[in-house]
């Protein structure tokens, strides 16, 4: 299983650029076309909570793989976690 842990950048339908933290592995052993984990962005907005899918993730050293958002968990009154699954090859 290979995973990753540490800063990303959710890329929103219209291009909005939002930081946090991802927390991400694979889900099979060897296979890097099926991952998922979980993104804590820094600020929520409205268009953060309606995001749903064409949503990409760009972890540092410009490496993006597609991902769609399948749960919002409100975490503290202004943090949330959101649970990711990835589409295509993970970028990790």
């Amino acid at each position: 299983m290979t995973t990753y842990s540490g800063p990303a950048t959710l890329i929103l339908v219209d291009g909005a650029r939002v930081d946090g933290m991802a927390s991400l592995g694979t889900n099979h052993r060897g296979d890097l076309n099926g991952w998922s984990g979980t993104f804590r962005p820094d600020q929520v907005s409205t268009e953060l909570r309606n995001a749903s899918d064409g949503l990409q993730l760009e972890l540092p050293y410009e490496q993006i793989g597609a991902v769609a958002v399948t749960g919002i968990r409100r975490l503290l009154a202004t943090q949330v976690l959101m649970s990711l699954v990835g589409r295509g090859p993970a970028p990790f």
